[in-house]
């Protein structure tokens, strides 16, 4: 039923893409068309109902129809960064604490996830800076001066900006999101070392947690595709198909880097970290894959994962038993990358100037964000205005930039979800074959 139900929700978020893009294409050639016959009292009055910003002065009196959706959609997935990172760190750290006694198991698994995930951002980084040193995501339609975001001048400010004075505030600032994660991490420590002193805390958190993943999974599923059909039809109808061109490079440049670390990445770090046959990783992986690609959701796939991991990928029970849950929430190698991408498309599309310090930024921000990265459809993309709001990339054409990614972003992170999946599986081989508990007859069993 779950499978059947985001095969539905596919559909539909693709049905939304193209009808969003060309009824926006449509509403461009109705307003050059009214525009160049003297109708530009009519087209007014269309953008007053349908695509004007009501919160931009002069649009008092607007209806703003479709930005209107656009925002509520948007301003509700925001509305769960707080809870939602600072849940999953917290649950991650303690289940690193109930697996202590794997000893080195949880050492490596760590290191590994570091080393994957850093790899990603690496890869992401070099390819992403070409494009925009290139100009692939500039939008030169809003004649747009270069900017800086507010950590641009000293990025060593973020880190006194990580540690919050106030507990109650560092809870209640999309914007401030580091202070989320320093708290979350300081609570999960102090929370290992009283262990089983701490009785509520955990079992809220993961009631939290629970709360957060079916609120994003219902306003995903059943506002979505109307959302994205406004977004993209306001976005196209607004801006014109300027905006089409940085667009498909994001996604095209995203969508390749992502290919390529899935097929050949993974089955690279399997041959190196195991000397394992990569062709048979990969074939007995599909379906995992394939499953994580329709359903866009770590934790729908886990299951699956695990089934494979130990019956087929021949990796011991206790060693998949920690590292795949574990993996699902702290090791998103391909929301990293996507991430990265997407904040240096944003950068580019709204005129913001990256130097190499705030790359640097972007890519520990990365990292961060993809820890506290839940294993729920459209939570990557969530996470990504953490990162912007971090290096202050918050200008409306920087938003309208973000609210395109949302609306574009479905495909994507479909692909993410294979790739964070395979990356879990490829550390738990890695592990279990450093251990000696990796079975190679059932790995290379038909």
């Amino acid at each position: 039923m779950t499978k059947k139900k985001t095969s539905n929700l596919t559909v539909k978020m693709l049905i939304a893409m193209v009808a969003g893009l060309l009824f926006g294409l449509a509403m461009i050639a109705l307003r050059e068309n009214l525009n160049a016959s003297g109708g530009a009292e009519t087209w007014a009055k269309i953008n007053s109902l349908l695509f004007a910003d009501i919160s931009a002065a002069g649009n008092e009196k607007a209806i703003g129809l479709f930005y209107l959706i656009g925002q509520l959609f948007v301003r509700a997935l925001q509305f769960v960064i707080v809870p939602m990172v600072f849940t999953s760190i917290v649950l991650a750290i303690i289940r690193i604490s109930d697996a202590r006694k794997l000893g080195r198991i949880s050492t490596k698994t760590i290191g590994y996830f570091l080393a994957t995930t850093v790899i990603a951002i690496i890869i992401s980084s070099i390819f992403g800076m070409i494009a925009y040193n290139s100009g692939l995501f500039n939008n030169t339609a809003l004649e747009l001066s270069a900017q800086e975001g507010s950590t641009g001048t000293n990025p060593l400010m973020i880190l006194i900006n990580a540690i919050p004075n106030n507990f109650i505030s560092s809870l209640s600032n999309n914007s401030g999101v580091l202070a989320v994660v320093f708290t979350a991490v300081s609570v999960g420590l102090v929370t290992n070392v009283l262990k089983d002193k701490i009785v509520v805390l955990p079992k809220l958190c993961r009631e939290i947690s629970d709360i957060v993943t079916v609120f994003l999974s219902y306003i995903v599923h059943h506002f979505g595709p109307v959302a994205i059909f406004c977004l993209l039809s306001r976005t196209f109808a607004a801006y014109g198909v300027t905006y089409l061109k940085p667009a498909m490079a994001y996604v095209l440049l995203t969508t390749a880097l992502l290919l390529v670390v899935l097929i050949f990445g993974y089955p690279l770090f399997v041959k190196v970290t195991t000397g394992l046959n990569p062709v048979t990783y990969f074939k007995k992986m599909t379906p995992v894959v394939l499953f994580g690609f329709s359903t866009s959701s770590s934790a729908a796939t886990l299951p699956l994962n695990m089934k494979t991991a130990t019956e087929s990928l021949g990796v011991n029970d206790e060693v998949a038993n920690f590292v795949l849950p574990l993996g699902m929430t702290v090791n998103m190698d391909g929301t990293a990358l996507m991430q990265v991408i997407a904040t240096l498309f944003i950068a580019g599309a709204s005129g913001f100037q990256i130097t190499f310090s705030n790359l640097l930024v972007i890519a520990f921000l990365a990292i961060i964000a993809s820890v506290g990265t839940p294993a729920a459809p459209g939570a990557g993309a969530v996470i990504l205005f953490t990162i912007l709001s971090g290096l202050g990339i918050t200008s409306e054409q920087a938003l309208m930039a973000y609210a395109l990614i949302l609306a574009i972003n479905r495909p994507i992170e479909m692909l993410v979800t294979a790739l964070n999946v395979c990356g879990d599986t490829a550390v738990a081989m890695a592990v279990a074959k450093s251990e000696g508990a990796l079975d190679e007859e059932a790995y290379y069993r038909e």
